[in-house]
């Protein structure tokens, strides 16, 4: 997947990527690429740029010494940059409330070591990430309380039934799903689970779970489900039968390519993008383009714009009448 990368971006990536191997002694390119969430590729190219670094110590002007032979990355005299970034006060508050998150809506046998890290992080990072920290505020009763209800059914083995609001429909859908595991990525809580409806591994969003019943039926999760990997903070993952759909978008609708997972993002100059995303959902897609109005439009496939153009026509006939 290839997304629009920013110079700093990159910087903060080549920062953190010096003392992620040292600390590691080598690590392999496939590993450390999914740990930055970026391509093997990409990574390649931030370690040949590594090559053009020179330091003032241990010597005067002394390039880093790095390997990716056979697939393994080395680094060595790079003594100046291998210590970790310190956090800032936003980041270390930020990261102090996710882990408040994760102790009240995550499994209570991992509560303790969470506590520990939490008090630990607090007294590192002092008064200035306290004080952010208690700024903000994340909604965590309704998700404990149903989180709790999962991992119930979890070590029980039981099936669960969902009311499940889908926002990209508008609507609340019914469906039967056998609970995997409990995930808390980006700060949001999931429900992983084999989704009885799509016959395959969905990922629900807890708080957009509307009513949830633990039914006395045994859950039976299908040999070849397999968890997602979401190391790399990717949740969502296309299909092989999901159509390809291409934007373009003006400056105003650049938000796209970073709110949404792209399969690839091109620069058309003058701050216009062209972005290409899958999606199982071609209503989804629709409303995301009069969505976006004059911000961007669907460029293909042809017959998926010209449902685009049929519904803003529709749309704007029953203003019409409504004005009349």
């Amino acid at each position: 997947m290839s997304r629009h990368t920013t110079s700093s971006d990159r910087l903060a990536r080549l920062l953190a990527l010096v003392p992620y191997v040292v600390s590691r002694d080598s690590v392999a390119l496939d590993e450390a690429a999914a740990a930055f969430g970026i391509t093997e590729k990409q990574l390649i190219d931030d370690l040949n740029l590594l090559w053009c670094v020179e330091l003032r110590a241990p010597d005067p002007y002394c390039p880093i010494d790095l390997s990716y032979e056979g697939g393994e990355i080395t680094v060595s005299e790079a003594e100046s940059i291998a210590r970790p970034l310190r956090l800032k006060a936003d980041e270390a508050g930020a990261l102090l409330v996710a882990l408040r998150m994760l102790a009240e809506i995550g499994d209570p046998r991992d509560r303790d070591a969470l506590s520990r890290v939490i008090a630990k992080l607090e007294n590192a990072a002092g008064e200035g990430a306290a004080a952010v920290s208690s700024q903000m505020s994340v909604q965590v009763d309704s998700a404990g309380e149903m989180s709790a209800r999962v991992r119930d059914a979890i070590a029980r083995g039981r099936r669960l039934h969902l009311t499940y609001y889908v926002p990209g429909r508008d609507e609340n859908t019914e469906r039967d799903v056998d609970p995997m595991r409990l995930l808390v990525v980006d700060g949001q809580a999931y429900l992983e689970g084999w989704c009885r409806r799509a016959e395959g591994v969905r990922l629900f969003r807890l708080d957009r779970i509307v009513e949830l019943t633990v039914l006395d039926v045994p859950a039976e999760v299908p040999a070849e489900a397999r968890p997602r990997d979401v190391r790399a903070g990717r949740l969502f993952h296309p299909s092989p039968d999901d159509i390809e759909v291409a934007f373009e978008l003006t400056p105003a609708g650049r938000w796209v390519a970073d709110h949404y997972p792209c399969e690839s993002v091109e620069e058309l100059g003058e701050g216009r993008l062209r972005v290409v995303l899958r999606t199982p959902d071609p209503r989804w897609v629709r409303g995301l383009a009069l969505r976006l109005g004059d911000q961007g439009r669907i460029v293909g496939p042809p017959e998926l714009a010209e449902a685009v153009r049929a519904d803003a026509a529709r749309a704007l006939a029953q203003y019409e009448a409504a004005s009349a």
